[in-house]
Order: C-alpha cells, then sequence, then structure tokens
C-alpha cells in the first residue's frame, strides 16, 4: 500500500472505532494497532476488516482492547492516526511493551523440528490459497451453479440442443469464469502477496493464451520425452513441457509470489524515467519464463506419477481403489496435480465408453457439496450460510470449487469430515463395481450411471452417494465445524507463503 494511503484509511480506521472522542488510548504491536476504547461496544469489527489494507479486527475482552490487524505497514499507519487523534492517545512505554510480547510469542509459536516447520508451510500455504480464492467464490458459485443448470436443461433433459448457439452463449458465461481463473486469481493472490495485481494478471494471461493451450492440446508424436511427459514446446531451445493451465491455481500463486522480490529488484536499480515501462516488462518476462520452464514440467511430473499410481488402485482393487480416491482426490485439485488423471478419463471414455475412475471421482465432488451443505444447516452467521448453501449447490451441480475454496478448506475441519464421506461412499461403490458412462458426475450427473449391461448401476450411485451425502454431512455437523471457527480464521493475519515459512 502507497503511503499516500494512509491518511484515508486511518481516518476510516478511527470511523470504525466509534471515531475519535471514543478513543482513549492507542499502541501498537509488530502487527497490530492496539485501542484503549471509552464503549468497546460503539467499535465494528466487520466494517473495519473489510477496509482494504485491514487483515482483520477484534475486541480482545481479556486485554480491553479492540485490536486490528495491519501487518508490516503497523508503524505506518500507527503515525497517522496519531497524526489525526493528537496525542492525548499516546503511550509509549505500553507500546514497546507489547512489541515484546508479541516477539515472545511469536518465538513461542515457532516450530523448532522439520515436521513443525512443513506442517507451518503448508498451514501458510493453504491460508495463502483460501485468501486468494476468497473474493471470487460467490462468482464461482454462481458460475458452477449455471454449468450445473445448463448440463440438466441439455443433457438430462434434453431442452437445449448441445450444437446451437444457445447452448454455446450460455456455455460460455457458465465457463469463463473457470477457464481463465489464473486470470483472476492472479489478481487477487497478487493483492493478497503484494505484488503487482496487473502484471500477475497479464502473466495469468500467458498461461491461458489460445496459443499456449494450443501447445498443450497439439499432437505429440514424435516428441522427446522425459520421464514419459512430452516435451512438446521449446524456449530459447530448451525443451519444456506446457500443461493445461486453465482452470488452475497453484502456478499462478506461485507467480504472484515470484514477481514481488523480481519486480522490487528492478524498481530499485531501474532509473526513474525507465521504471514505468521496463519493470512490468522484465517481471512479466521473467516470471512468466519460469512458471512455463521450471513450474508446467514439475507439476506435471509429479501428475503423471499420481496418475499412475491412481489406474493402478483402479485395476488392482476397485474398493480400495474407492477408499484412497474419495479420502484424498480433492487434495490434488487443491495443488492442480489432478490434470493428469483427466486423460486417463478421456481415454477410457474414448475408447471403451466407460469409466470407473470417473465414477469413483464422482463421490468426492457430493462430498465438498454435502459438507458445505452441514456448514449452511449448523451455522448461525448469515454470510456463513449463504456463501455455503451456494457452495452446496454448486458442489452438488459438479462444481467443487466454490464449497472448498469458500468454506471447506478455510475450515480445514470441514474439508477433511467431508473426505471421509467420500472415502466411506467411493468405497462402497467400489465394493459393488460401480462404472460411469459420460463427464458429467455429481448428484446432478445421474444419467452418466444409466447403464445398459447393469440395470443395478444406477442403484449403485443412489446408494453410494446417499452414504457420502450423510457421512460427510453428519462428519462435518458433529466434528466438523462451529461458528467460532469463523472468528478464528477471520483474525488470522495475511501470510507471505514463502517467506513466513523460512522466517
Amino acid at each position: 500500500m502507497a503511503k499516500q494511503d494512509y491518511k484515508k484509511l486511518a481516518a476510516d480506521i478511527i470511523d470504525g472505532v466509534g471515531g475519535a472522542d471514543n478513543v482513549d488510548k492507542l499502541i501498537h504491536c509488530i502487527t497490530r494497532l492496539r485501542f484503549y476504547l471509552k464503549d468497546p461496544k460503539k467499535a465494528d469489527a466487520n466494517k473495519v476488516s473489510s477496509l482494504d489494507g485491514i487483515a482483520g479486527a477484534v475486541y480482545n475482552a481479556a486485554l480491553d482492547q479492540f485490536q486490528v490487524v495491519i501487518g508490516p505497514a503497523v508503524t505506518d499507519v500507527y503515525d497517522e492516526v496519531i497524526a489525526q487523534l493528537g496525542d492525548r492517545v499516546v503511550d509509549e512505554d505500553a507500546t514497546n511493551q507489547a512489541i515484546a510480547a508479541t516477539q515472545a510469542q511469536a518465538a513461542k509459536k515457532r516450530p523448532t523440528n522439520l515436521w513443525g516447520w512443513i506442517k507451518y508451510a503448508f498451514q501458510v500455504l493453504i491460508g495463502t490459497i483460501t485468501g486468494s480464492m476468497i473474493p471470487i467464490i460467490g462468482l464461482l458459485a454462481a458460475s458452477g451453479i449455471l454449468k450445473g443448470l445448463l448440463t440438466l436443461f441439455t443433457f438430462n433433459l434434453g431442452w437445449i440442443d448441445v450444437k446451437s448457439s444457445t447452448y454455446i452463449i450460455i456455455n460460455a458465461m457458465g465457463d469463463s469464469t473457470f477457464y481463465f481463473l489464473p486470470i483472476l486469481v492472479g489478481y487477487t493472490a497478487a493483492k493478497q502477496l503484494r505484488s503487482d495485481p496487473i502484471v500477475v494478471a497479464a502473466i495469468a494471461g500467458v498461461l491461458v493464451h489460445p496459443t499456449i493451450a494450443a501447445l498443450w492440446a497439439a499432437p505429440t508424436k514424435g516428441m522427446s520425452t522425459l520421464f514419459g511427459i512430452p516435451l512438446n514446446a521449446s524456449l530459447f531451445g530448451i525443451p519444456i513441457h506446457i500443461p493445461q493451465y486453465t482452470y488452475s491455481i497453484f502456478p499462478i500463486i506461485f507467480a504472484a509470489w515470484l514477481a514481488r522480490p523480481v519486480g522490487n529488484w528492478f524498481k530499485k536499480v531501474l532509473p526513474l524515467s525507465l521504471r514505468s515501462i521496463f519493470q512490468p516488462l522484465f517481471t512479466l518476462f521473467i516470471v512468466s519464463a519460469a512458471v512455463l520452464v521450471l513450474f508446467g514440467p514439475v507439476i506435471s511430473l509429479i501428475s503423471a506419477g499420481l496418475a499412475a499410481v491412481i489406474n493402478f488402485l483402479v485395476t488392482a482393487n476397485e474398493a480400495i481403489a474407492g477408499l484412497v480416491i474419495g479420502g484424498f482426490y480433492q487434495c490434488l485439485v487443491i495443488f492442480g496435480l489432478h490434470w493428469m488423471v483427466i486423460p486417463l478419463i478421456s481415454n477410457d471414455i474414448a475408447s471403451t465408453g466407460h469409466s470407473v475412475l470417473n465414477g469413483l471421482i464422482n463421490f468426492t465432488m457430493i462430498a465438498q457439496g454435502a459438507g458445505a451443505l452441514a456448514v449452511w444447516a449448523k451455522s448461525k452467521k448469515a454470510d456463513i450460510r449463504g456463501l455455503s448453501l451456494a457452495g452446496a449447490l454448486s458442489g452438488f451441480a459438479g462444481v467443487t470449487e466454490p464449497a472448498m475454496y469458500g468454506i471447506n478448506l478455510k475450515y480445514g475441519r470441514v474439508f477433511w469430515m467431508a473426505n471421509v464421506g467420500s472415502a466411506v461412499g467411493a468405497f462402497v461403490a467400489g465394493l459393488l463395481k460401480i462404472d460411469m458412462f459420460g463427464f458429467t458426475g455429481s448428484w446432478i450427473g445421474f444419467p452418466s450411471f444409466f447403464s445398459k449391461t447393469n440395470p443395478n448401476n444406477i442403484y449403485i450411485f443412489l446408494l453410494a452417494s446417499a452414504i457420502t451425502t450423510i457421512v460427510s454431512f453428519l462428519a462435518v455437523y458433529l466434528w466438523g465445524f462451529k461458528d467460532s471457527d469463523v472468528d478464528t480464521v477471520r483474525n488470522v493475519e495475511k501470510k507471505n507463503v514463502f517467506k513466513d515459512a523460512v522466517n
């Protein structure tokens, strides 16, 4: 945030805590403003939390403080608030004590072993992913529901011809958010990680550019390979693999993180007269190349290995495959590692007309929707109920992102309890030898389970889907969520996923 913005932010904070007359004393620690208020009831935590540049706000009754989470710019904001309130609210001794206490508390929380650092880094990473996704969750939910309704009207009811321009237009409306998801996430992740949102959005545009997508879709005959991965492009003579970047989020979050130090370095070394053009130029080129040359092949190699394991499980034992896929498949979706599984499904359907693997994956979508539905049923908070219901409807329509990023991952136990339900449901489905005859899954995809050779297949789907829904719902309702989780997450400070993992 530019320093000239602090004057308005300071005024908005003062207004949010009940006005200048309501402030008795103000101190700060390393990341927070700490207000002592005459009447804490006049402060509006939601209003303050919604301000740009604020990571959260909460009243700490034990300390009798209204705390506003700022982050590294806390001293600049503090100085501006003091300038507007006057020296009457200053307490330097208390500020120094608060800083020392915060440093001591942070030292106690710092991991002391390798597993602790891995766990902490993973928590920070998930926080960064969900924080980047939250601003677009409503749009994702709306798009998911629209895609589900289009599937219902087209493939299930036959009211819309798939070859008609009506289908093409409505499909574009529902699909655009997901197809260009890297651009949207690039913008929000850049704001989250404090890099340039416009430059990162442009980098995302490189990843989903039609010519880049065409490289991924190009025939691979005669191309060299790396561990079975086709090297379908080259950059300055370096053979690289271009994976599918549309619908993905993790590569662009990596780009958003990398763009900050790269952009800041060029900002320091470039003359002011050249900075406005050459800083974004060099940042765009370097970060785009890094993602394409390094990140694309790495994620493809990991995905290929996971796809091979999943394929082996399905062919070896369908019930065990259901248990494993049901429990962990959505973890692959978080990191975009599921894209190498999609070709397995496509090949199955193209060559045989059916896919057991897709039938098992289907229950992971139902489970995430059921988990969000349980949050809707249990929560008394209107905003959480609205978001979770939209996520549930989208999940049951075959699009899990709104449920996962808006609710389930954000309140981590919801995600894992929902995975328990999908593991149970997919295990039952695998035990009963389920099969699937189309791409469209979740509850709205039930027509994909009608079989000419096995009339019982649809009943297996209904039974396993009901089990998945019930177990996921009950697990989340009983053990996965409570309204106090919302306040806990709301007051977690924004993190730099890589910086915080090593500092």
